[in-house]
């Protein structure tokens, strides 16, 4: 007789691939032990050794990473997971692990698990959702710990935001990285200081922008002599920078990084901040309007002086024709009009000779407007012999000055006020501070609400203390010279015209049928204004 025997079958695992997820984002970073990475991940095992039908699949850290956004590594490789169907829960400690964007953590939460037939289970809140499980009421308590969850991060954000204006109020730097030509000051990141190298490069880049060479051409100058760009400098000094505006690895100086470097005013010594906004739920900023920036004069040193910063950005404002990168671009490009008809002139050649006809002759004719041509030897020569008329013709320039400055300052020190006005403000404000510390010690106030109130009082007293030096500093440089002063006490008499000359003394020049000439200088209100202000009245 035949003997069979038969053997027990193995009971079939049941337990779900559970997928722990943990995170700790920057603003959880000063909070109790009981955000901490460790200790989640102790709560989470001990749960999970506690349930006969969990079994832990792997552990998803993110940390330093925001719950306002789901754009986290971690929590990306275990979506990947879920679509691939090796996890079926996902455990966290508390509903604001997994996310405190209200919407998106319901979209999870409400439609994704159930979706993908994913259990979910937030510990501390007492949420086991299965995804067969259709529960209103667990679904709006979801919801209202959703919400109150969302909270959180904009308390903290409103309060980081005013901490920020503030410092960018009293002039300090709050950025990552500072801007090419400048480094955070060892002692004090909230400070700027010159990087020799970059501050070099930004101070040519400006020079050749005045002589007329084309931001197009400057980078190109600046690729071929292999000068490193500013994000790969920032690089190649150990800073862990990324332009999210480049486009792959590319490494080199574009048109772009060139208008952004003669458009920035920080190097002219003023910090400027608050250029743009960024949601806390948003990926990209927005850029404020210029009334919204912050800008605080004299923060640092300037890497270029005011005058020059000043005829860079009215010559950005012409609309100067980019000349091959082999050409000099003449002298008098983006400065002739055609009187008449408001075209700007062309240069021509003639027998050697070279001419300016009007433009829109050039182009279409006749019907449109006449020639209008003047010779360039002939041209150089009204303007040179005009400026050193005006030269001559102001011998007491230095009287006038001194006193249009002493004149300006007087104006300027009746809108400030007298000194002794925040002199009296500043024995207030220190009082007031003093009395806050009393209130403090005898258990008034908290200790966060007195420390709110000594930082108002403090920032309060050095801005009173701003504008005293500011009230003194006019009383005392009452001979200060308007920069197009300046510029001619320096020359004296003009030999001969150069780009420099044109960009600093002329705004426009018009040539008429009539073969007049008609100059507008830079400086042309004040001088008119100056000499009406002469005694004799000539």
């Amino acid at each position: 007789m035949e003997h069979k025997t038969t053997w027990p079958q193995a009971k079939e695992d049941t337990r779900l691939n559970t997928a722990m997820y943990i995170r700790l984002s920057r603003e959880d970073g000063d909070k109790a032990e009981s955000l901490s990475i460790a200790n989640q991940r102790m709560l989470l095992t001990e749960f999970v050794e506690g349930q006969n039908d969990l079994r832990l699949h792997d552990v998803y850290i993110d940390d330093g990473y925001t719950g306002t956004s789901f754009d986290r590594p971690a929590f990306r490789r275990m979506i990947e997971d879920i679509e691939a169907g090796s996890v079926q829960c996902v455990l966290v400690k508390d509903l604001s692990r997994l996310g405190r964007n209200m919407p998106e953590v319901s979209k999870y939460t409400g439609e994704y698990f159930p979706r993908k037939r994913v259990r979910f289970i937030a510990v501390n809140d007492l949420i086991d959702r299965d995804y067969l499980d259709i529960d209103p009421d667990g679904d709006m308590m979801i919801d209202f710990k959703n919400m109150f969850n969302g909270f959180y991060p904009k308390d903290i954000s409103k309060k980081v935001r005013s901490t920020f204006r503030s410092k960018q109020s009293n002039g300090q730097f709050i950025g990552a990285f500072a801007s090419f030509g400048y480094v955070k000051s060892v002692a004090d990141h909230n400070k700027l200081e010159i990087d020799p190298y970059a501050a070099d490069i930004v101070k040519r880049i400006f020079t050749m922008y005045i002589k007329g060479v084309g931001q197009n051409t400057i980078a190109k100058t600046l690729n071929e002599e292999g000068v490193p760009c500013p994000s790969e400098y920032k690089k190649q000094c150990g800073l862990n920078y990324h332009n999210s505006n480049r486009l792959g690895a590319t490494s080199y100086w574009t048109y772009s990084t060139i208008r952004n470097i003669l458009k920035n005013e920080i190097y002219t010594g003023s910090m400027v901040q608050n250029k743009s906004f960024r949601h806390m739920c948003k990926k990209n900023a927005i850029s404020l309007p210029k009334e919204k920036w912050i800008v605080v004069e004299n923060t640092h040193e300037p890497v270029i002086d005011r005058e020059t910063w000043d005829k860079v950005q009215k010559l950005l404002k012409r609309n100067t024709r980019q000349t091959g990168f082999t050409d000099n671009v003449h002298m008098f490009a983006g400065y002739l009009k055609c009187g008449d008809c408001g075209r700007a002139m062309v240069k021509i050649r003639r027998k050697g000779e070279i001419y300016f006809n009007c433009g829109s002759y050039n182009r279409y004719g006749k019907k449109f407007c006449t020639i209008h041509s003047i010779a360039e030897e002939e041209l150089e020569k009204i303007v040179l012999d005009d400026l050193n008329l005006i030269i001559r013709s102001v011998q007491d320039i230095e009287r006038l000055v001194t006193e249009e400055n002493r004149r300006q300052n007087k104006t300027r020190l009746s809108s400030l006020g007298d000194s002794s006005k925040y002199q009296a403000e500043i024995g207030r404000l220190k009082k007031r501070k003093e009395r806050a510390y009393e209130d403090y010690a005898d258990g008034l106030l908290t200790k966060d609400e007195y420390r709110q109130y000594r930082d108002k009082y403090e920032r309060q007293i050095d801005t009173a203390n701003s504008m005293i030096e500011r009230i003194n500093r006019f009383q005392v440089d009452t001979a200060a010279y308007n920069p197009w002063i300046e510029g001619l006490l320096r020359r004296r008499e003009l030999h001969r015209l150069d780009r420099d000359i044109v960009v600093e003394m002329i705004s426009m020049i018009y040539v008429y049928e009539d073969n007049t000439v008609k100059i507008v200088y830079n400086f042309s209100d004040e001088l008119e204004a100056l000499l009406n202000a002469r005694p004799d009245g000539s």
